[in-house]
């Protein structure tokens, strides 16, 4: 597309708000620096809002000095994805692990009484038996070692990542 020493489209090609806040930056600018008055500047953006097309929101800006290069069109940019470190991949997949064994373990910790008298009842009615020993006691080191492993590999996979991505 054709566009003029500011980089607005030329003639009588339709201009877009981005056009539009671009010449409301440069008569801003002008202000500022005391190129025109505040009366000026206000009559100005009158003419730059309601302006359709290049012709009409050059015209503004005419007797104004060019500050900047224009400005480059908008591309699209695909964001580059690094790639994930290999300890983190591993970090992860070892505290799945970890808090696989530590699930499991805190799922089987034996039979309930509850199991056991029933057990015993079906036995019996076959003409057995026999005694099942009580369930052990609840293993709290079996289970929550592996589950704290499991949040220290998290918390370290984060940490490098949040490392690696600044």
């Amino acid at each position: 597309m054709d566009t003029d020493a500011r980089g607005f489209p030329l003639g009588d090609l339709r201009v877009s708000d981005a056009d539009r806040d671009r010449a409301l930056s440069e008569l801003s600018e002008a202000l500022q620096v005391g190129r025109i008055t505040s009366e000026e500047f206000d009559q100005r953006s009158g003419h730059v809002l309601a302006a359709r097309t290049g012709k009409e929101l050059a015209a503004p800006l005419a007797d104004l000095p060019v500050t900047r290069p224009p400005a480059a069109p908008t591309a699209l940019r695909r964001r580059v994805r690094r790639p994930v470190p290999r300890v983190v991949i591993g970090a992860s997949v070892a505290a799945a692990c970890f808090a696989a064994v530590s699930v499991t373990n805190a799922a089987s910790q034996g039979t309930i009484n509850h199991q056991r008298e029933m057990a015993q009842e079906i036995l019996a009615r076959q003409g057995m038996s026999v005694t099942i020993p009580p369930a052990p006691p609840f293993d709290w080191p079996a289970t929550l070692v592996p589950a704290a492993l499991a949040v220290l590999l998290v918390l370290v996979a984060i940490a490098i990542l949040r490392a690696s991505r600044s």
